[in-house]
């Protein structure tokens, strides 16, 4: 449940569609009671604020802005351990602020600057007992419409899917605010990497007679983990791929990892990427909600055996692609329960393309020509799991 406190009018509206804010500076002061942000923008800025709990966060909702100051000048501090700022979609942005604990913004407002030309948004946060931030919590209500601009709405869908059309469904991991790993030297985002490979993989797809491939997102957008696997089922796709390039505390390690959903994890590795593929939706400023229980079924329950054996040969389709080809890690397919491969219905993989903690991977993962080596590899173990399924009458 969020409320918007503070609410602006927009100025110039129409433009503001059209031309997205730009934020050009901010600055953070304080300490462990008291601390305030600045962001200085172009033009006055509409904006609603936000309260979630488990973890605490204060959530900033905007329209459409460019965020264009160095990231150093918005670096957590004081009673912040984390701020994220970034697209939701095309007409939203988002500001996160986890806190170090239970806090309120006791000022929240924008006001023109020195020049009478731009705008600043000014937020005063203040250290604020667990019962007040739960009351404050409780007290909102669920009807902000940027939030809730971010159902699905407009459904992406293959182009002219025949009847008979293998419908694979390519999903660019992160995105928008959520950023993914950080490469250890060149500071590439994850975001950016996988929608590259997204897109290559696609359109390479696309090229194979009889199947039809389509990306969960096209561009910098955020899609909760919930929405990923909505667009695949609502599409009737038939596999789902999942992109991403993580990053690890061993700097060492590299290769590339195909992960299948589990109850219990294969290892500790499995299960700290799954526990932090699974955060996307915090670091966006979703609320942690409790997945529905699903319907006590027997054929529900025979489907995700059938469909987890089918994921589990799609992974080994692919490790076979890339065996002497690409290196991977050790035992490199591994298992977890990664929600973004929850679908009862769809055969779903987490591909770990490489990881941008190693430097040796991050420049393969920028690697044009090394992205098509990816590229068709995949795709040949996509056509040999496609035939082995209709071999096998399905």
């Amino acid at each position: 449940m969020l409320l918007a406190v503070s609410l602006l009018p927009a100025v110039a509206g129409s433009v503001e569609a059209k031309d997205p804010l730009l934020a050009y500076g901010a600055r953070i002061v304080g300490d462990d009671a008291r601390s305030r942000i600045v962001i200085d923008f172009d033009r006055e800025p509409r904006f609603s604020v936000h309260y979630i709990a488990n973890p605490e966060r204060i959530v900033i909702d905007l329209p459409a802005t460019a965020f264009g100051f160095p990231a150093k000048d918005l670096a957590a501090r004081g009673l912040f351990k984390d701020i994220r700022y970034g697209k939701m979609d095309e007409e939203s942005a988002r500001i996160v602020l986890t806190t170090a604990g239970p806090v309120k913004l006791a000022l929240a407002k924008v006001q023109a600057d020195e020049s009478g030309k731009g705008h600043r948004l000014v937020l005063d946060a203040e250290m604020i007992d667990k019962q007040a931030f739960a009351e404050l919590v409780k007290t909102q209500s669920w009807s902000d419409q940027s939030e809730a601009a971010q159902t699905t709405s407009a459904i992406p869908a293959p182009e002219k899917t025949a009847p008979g059309d293998f419908v694979i469904a390519v999903d660019a991991g992160h995105g928008g605010i959520d950023t993914g790993a950080i490469g250890v030297d060149t500071k590439t985002e994850e975001k950016q990497v996988t929608l590259a490979f997204a897109k290559a993989l696609t359109e390479r797809l696309n090229k194979e007679p009889g199947i039809k491939a389509f990306l969960t997102r096209e561009d910098d957008e955020f899609l909760s983990l919930s929405q990923r696997v909505l667009i695949a089922r609502q599409n009737h796709a038939g596999l789902f791929i999942s992109l991403h390039a993580d990053t690890l505390k061993q700097k060492d390690i590299r290769g590339a990892t195909v992960y299948t959903i589990s109850d219990k994890a294969s290892d500790k590795l499995a299960a700290d990427l799954a526990e932090r593929e699974n955060l996307s939706d915090q670091i966006a400023g979703k609320e942690t909600v409790a997945e529905p229980p699903e319907v006590a079924d027997i054929l529900l329950d025979l489907t995700r055996r059938e469909t987890q054996a089918f994921s589990i040969s799609l992974a080994e389709s692919v490790l076979n692609s890339f065996k002497d080809q690409v290196g991977t890690i050790n035992n490199p397919h591994r298992h977890a329960g990664f929600r973004v491969l929850q679908a009862p219905d769809v055969p779903s993989i987490l591909l770990e393309l490489g990881f941008l903690s190693n430097a040796e991977d991050e420049k393969l993962l920028l690697d044009e020509t090394w992205r098509g080596k990816i590229v068709g590899l995949l795709t040949e173990a996509v056509k040999r799991y496609r035939a082995a399924v209709i071999a096998n009458g399905g």
